[in-house]
């Protein structure tokens, strides 16, 4: 008589552990190969003179003013609806002036069509000139960025494991830093300023200068924002996400030399993840700002 115990079936955690595992391997081992060329992957500046990955500068080719001669920022959005490209573009819009200052040619790519790249700029106030889309997420593949959890029967149960941290690092504590505030972030909303937060009543920025103080991010205000964001894509989600196929692909950012060598690589690793620094998330181009 055999007294081998039964083994358990993997639970859907198991699976999504797993998941994640196999791919932290694969991104593990783009992250080696780049830092072996030398292209600053996963946060951190460049420490050689490696070229852009071809697919990356192929695409650049065809756009006009993206094409050797200057530096360039290319950062690589997820679905246009997804918290992380609204926030990241948001954070863009507000730093034009310095990049153009700097010299530094700016172009976004996200997974939507022109219905969705119409919609994300008027809300962001993302220049519609500087943003291209793609009905999926090739070029993505293409550079290895992270497809998010893929194995748990589809896009939402994977999409809503991922916003529970599950297969998608550092996605809890930034949310819970958007409830508790953060002194080393600056203020999100100005004291005169008034918005409108999804149910919320309109609230004005005042009231988080009461709560908590000035010049720093409060407690509940990135929050805020948040769910302003969260209200406008649930508001008009076939706009903004045309199919649900791609809902965890994440995104990544890369700064180009002007002789199309990489000075600067991010590759997303989860939900709300789309900066090394999200305290503050443009802080990797201060070495190349004016």
């Amino acid at each position: 008589m055999s007294s081998a115990l039964p083994v358990p079936a993997p639970t859907d955690r198991d699976v999504a552990d797993q998941d994640f595992a196999e791919n932290a391997v694969a991104e593990k081992a783009l992250a080696e190969k780049a830092v072996a060329e030398g292209d600053g992957a996963n946060g951190s500046p460049a420490a050689g003179a490696a070229q852009a990955p071809p697919a990356l500068l192929e695409r650049l080719a065809a756009v006009e003013g993206m094409g050797p001669g200057r530096r360039r920022l290319v950062v690589l959005l997820p679905q246009l609806g997804d918290f992380d490209s609204l926030e990241y573009a948001q954070a863009l819009a507000s730093a034009l002036p310095q990049l153009e200052a700097a010299g530094i040619a700016l172009l976004a790519i996200g997974i939507g069509n022109q219905e969705s790249r119409e919609r994300f700029c008027a809300f962001t106030g993302f220049p519609r000139v500087r943003l291209l889309v793609d009905p999926e997420p090739q070029l993505h593949q293409a550079l290895g960025l992270y497809a998010g959890l893929t194995q748990l029967g589809g896009p939402w149960p994977n999409l809503l494991l991922m916003c529970a941290g599950i297969g998608s690092p550092g996605t809890l504590a930034e949310v819970l830093r958007g409830y508790t505030g953060d002194r080393s972030a600056p203020q999100r909303i100005a004291d005169d300023e008034t918005i409108q937060a999804g149910p919320l009543p309109p609230i004005r920025g005042a009231f988080f200068a009461r709560a908590g103080g000035s010049g720093f991010l409060r407690p509940f205000e990135l929050a805020t924002v948040r769910l302003r964001n969260m209200a406008e894509v649930l508001g008009h989600w076939r706009s903004y996400v045309p199919r649900d196929d791609f809902l965890t692909q994440r995104g990544g950012t890369f700064l180009l030399e002007a002789d199309d060598s990489l000075l600067y690589r991010h590759n997303d690793r989860g939900i709300l993840g789309f900066s090394a620094t999200m305290a503050r998330p443009l802080s990797f181009l201060e070495p190349w700002l004016d």
